[in-house]
């Protein structure tokens, strides 16, 4: 009723200003019609990334696997055992269905999951070092997505915040020298978004653990990716692991579930068994806990690494692992349906993952009159295909492209064209 409504004062509006608009039913339906599908189209829907950024924060980053989407269906259509215990028949913990996986993978005492790695690093900080110093390099102290920077989340944790070194060189002894009754902790802050080069210098973690617990102090590393497999054999930068971490003695690590991981939203701390049981009795830790369908998703992702399945199952290592051959053989099949030309280029892992690291691709590379206006019908389409732009050109990359969207794909371009 509403939209009629509205149909009939837009064609009173129209009369009014000396215009002569189709009056006829048939043309008012159709303008409720198209009205209330624009009303009842959801804003968070899916689009077909052709960027060729893996891990794109814009676009969800980290799409699920077939056994991580079955995972939150099976919860999610009916009633789990979310916090039931099936061989006492009592109250269980939510807690404890993602901890098996992660401490087996690796080699954590225990192991906690909150919502994301914000509220990771936070919910660490205010447990264990509130109203206490935390060491922290000037180097480290970076702003992550959406404008939010490691000293504000540190401030809000009530620790209080003390920078050693400069912006490009801090060593062990700035550490040391910082060191006073007060302190609490040494906190390492892994560049995961932006990289230094040149005339730079950091205290290796190995060392830092060293100092932290010869002077009776933790050592909590934000990771900030935290990834499972050793990204250098895939032609990448190799990216510090969950495990390396551990190996050389940090206290307790947090890092997030939807980046190289390749699971759902999440934050995920593991270490001490002691410090973990501390965060699980924190009153911020029911604030900021995960719901049942990200401990779904996650614990299957989880068992996809157990299995030795990940670059198999998981979407973002299928894509990490493509094959050059593969994606030029996709985007030629492209061109010859589309025109254009197939251009050598580079598929970026996103996602404050690997900051600058690249892998080799092949480009579709269209070349309309417009190139924005171009890509603003493709994102018109149903459903949505976002490109790249550059030089004039809108560049479609076949890496991020799942096999099952390339008919979708082509109509969209087809069309556009």
């Amino acid at each position: 009723m509403d939209a009629l409504r509205d149909a009939l004062d837009h064609v009173r509006a129209e009369l009014r200003s000396g215009a002569s608009p189709l009056l006829t039913a048939a043309a008012l339906l159709d303008a409720v019609a198209v009205s209330l599908h624009a009303q009842f189209a959801p804003a968070l829907r899916p689009v077909i990334n052709a960027t060729g950024i893996i891990i794109h924060t814009n676009l969800g980053r980290a799409p699920l696997s077939e056994a991580a989407q079955a995972a939150m269906i099976g919860v999610a259509a009916g009633y789990s055992t979310l916090e039931f215990d099936l061989a006492t028949g009592k109250r269980g913990s939510r807690l404890t269905h993602p901890e098996r996986a992660l401490t087996a993978l690796t080699g954590a005492e225990a192991a906690l999951v909150v919502n994301n790695n914000a509220a990771a690093v936070l919910l660490l900080l205010t447990a264990l070092t509130k109203d206490r110093e935390v060491i922290i390099s000037r180097g480290q102290l970076v702003e992550i997505g959406g404008g939010f920077r490691i000293p504000d989340v540190m401030a809000q944790s009530g620790a209080r915040l003390v920078e050693v070194g400069t912006t490009n060189k801090t060593r062990l002894s700035d550490y040391e020298r910082a060191i006073t009754p007060a302190t609490a902790a040494l906190l390492r802050a892994h560049a995961s978004n932006f990289k230094q080069i040149g005339f730079v210098e950091s205290a290796p973690l190995a060392e830092l653990a060293g100092l932290a617990h010869e002077r009776g102090l933790l050592l909590l590393d934000d990771l900030g990716s935290g990834a499972l497999l050793d990204t250098a054999v895939y032609g990448l930068e190799h990216e510090p692991t969950v495990g390396e971490s551990l190996a050389v003695g940090a206290d307790l690590v947090a890092f997030s579930g939807d980046k190289l991981l390749g699971g759902p939203q999440a934050g995920i701390i593991v270490g001490k068994a002691p410090l973990i049981a501390a965060l699980k009795q924190h009153p911020l830790a029911r604030a900021v806990r995960a719901d049942k369908l990200t401990i779904a998703a996650l614990v299957a992702t989880l068992d996809h690494y157990r299995k030795g399945e990940a670059i198999s199952q998981i979407p973002i290592w299928q894509m990490i692992a493509a094959p050059l051959d593969q994606l030029r053989a996709t985007a030629e099949s492209w061109a010859h349906t589309l025109g254009g030309e197939v251009i050598a280029g580079e598929s970026m892992v996103g996602g404050g993952s690997l900051p600058g690291a690249t892998l080799p691709t092949a480009l579709l590379a269209l070349t309309p009159p417009n190139a924005d206006a171009f890509a603003a019908q493709l994102r018109a389409a149903d459903p949505p295909v976002i490109a790249r732009i550059a030089d004039g050109r809108v560049l479609f990359d076949p890496r991020t492209v799942f096999a099952t969207q390339g008919d979708d794909l082509l109509r969209a371009v087809r069309s556009a064209l």
